[in-house]
């Protein structure tokens, strides 16, 4: 099948939100604690900054893949930041294309990634 940079963002979500939740249930079993310490991770923001970490580990071809989604037209909030939620959507991108196409290299983004989700580690 071939994937759009829409399907990446989609499925790059779920498997961020995934990763985090693996990581938050290593930390804690409190039910309020692990939505605290998932929602830190899951929003536009964090996932903004957490681009701005790996975005010079990146290739051209991964470069690319970000750029076209950070231009993705997609449907904000009103009160959310525009600039910031198309770095989320391309950081999102960048996890479904990742997924879909190269999970070792997938691996290798989420290990540069780790150590800076402190309350997590």
């Amino acid at each position: 099948m071939n994937y759009n940079l829409k399907h990446f963002a989609y499925i790059g979500d779920c498997i961020w939100e995934l990763f985090i939740r693996e990581l938050v249930i290593q930390k804690t079993q409190k039910q309020d604690v692990m939505h605290k310490l998932s929602t830190k991770y899951v929003n536009a923001k964090a996932q903004a900054d957490i681009l701005e970490l790996i975005i010079d580990k990146l290739n051209e071809e991964e470069l690319e893949i970000q750029k076209r989604g950070r231009n993705l037209k997609i449907t904000i909030n009103k009160k959310n930041n525009p600039k910031i939620h198309s770095l989320a959507t391309s950081f999102e991108v960048l996890i479904g294309y990742f997924y879909l196409n190269n999970k070792q290299r997938l691996e290798e983004i989420f290990e540069i990634i780790k150590p800076h989700l402190e309350e997590l580690i």
